[in-house]
């Protein structure tokens, strides 16, 4: 089976209203319950990671947020795609809600919500994520 290397950027965002509260969305193809990310550098070229994680946000919640921590968490994966075997190198940055309408995300995702910080815990479907966000959640204690 052919390996095939990809690196990706995203965001783990949170907005504060009268508590704080977190952004996550629904894959359309796989119904995975994620937080927003995407390949570094396919539509831009010399895309920075910050740029590609703030990109792929706006693209998939609607949401435009800012960078808050400069070091991102890191979180690596394999999946299985066609006839390739792919290791995944993923690099959330936190960031908090800045403006936009969770209504206009992009065909890639089918739900985008803010919820509370135990629904994230309840509802992401993947371990790498959930590792991720405890790494992020140490970083703002």
């Amino acid at each position: 089976m052919k390996v095939k290397n990809e690196t990706s950027a995203g965001g783990i965002v949170y907005k504060k209203d009268k508590k704080i509260l977190w952004l996550i969305s629904q894959h359309s193809a796989h119904k995975g319950w994620v937080f927003p990310k995407g390949l570094i550098g396919d539509k831009i070229g010399n895309e920075s990671m910050e740029q590609a994680a703030l990109r792929e946000v706006r693209e998939e919640t609607g949401v435009t947020a800012k960078i808050v921590n400069n070091q991102p968490i890191k979180t690596q994966y394999r999946y299985r795609f066609q006839d390739y075997l792919v290791d995944k190198t993923v690099y959330y940055f936190l960031m908090e809600y800045v403006s936009g309408n969770i209504k206009n995300h992009d065909w890639e995702m089918s739900d985008v919500k803010f919820v509370s910080q135990d629904e994230v815990k309840k509802t992401l479907t993947y371990k790498s994520d959930q590792e991720a966000f405890k790494k992020i959640l140490s970083l703002i204690k």
